[in-house]
């Protein structure tokens, strides 16, 4: 049999305000401070998840324009416009809906010694497309 490790569970939702505009909203630092609080030195997972059916969590570099492209090349995939079936809200907040599907709601990130392990240009970043719904929650759950 194996050695039993000390397996814990932590978890925290935390308020986001992404405003009215599509946003991709860095949440690197909130991830971070988590961590510090409840995984000092420790080992596991960060699960990070949205609760949204129009918002998704992705893992890219910010800072250098990428974000903006992530908007821009998402407006090309899933034009704002009349073509969508799912109709309320905003003109075009159909796609909002589809967004979840190409961005998923979720993010499993390993943690090392109390660090989450990115890349040097990697963050983690909530993505919002919907204009029509400025508050957000995000759940964060370690796993150590």
């Amino acid at each position: 049999m194996w050695g039993m490790a000390d397996t814990t569970f932590t978890s925290r939702t935390i308020g986001i305000t992404t405003g009215s505009t599509q946003t991709v909203y860095d949440l690197t630092e909130e991830c971070a401070a988590f961590l510090r609080e409840v995984a000092p030195g420790r080992d596991g997972l960060l699960n990070v998840f949205t609760p949204h059916a129009t918002a998704g969590l992705a893992v890219i570099e910010t800072g250098s324009g990428s974000d903006h492209d992530l908007l821009a090349a998402l407006g090309d995939l899933l034009p704002a416009d009349d073509r969508w079936r799912h109709r309320h809200g905003t003109p075009g907040h159909g796609r909002d809906h589809v967004l979840p599907a190409l961005v998923p709601p979720h993010a499993t990130l390993p943690v090392v010694d109390g660090e989450l392990e990115l890349g040097t240009w990697q963050s983690v970043v909530l993505v919002d497309t919907n204009v029509d719904n400025p508050d957000r929650k995000v759940r964060l759950s370690f796993l150590g």
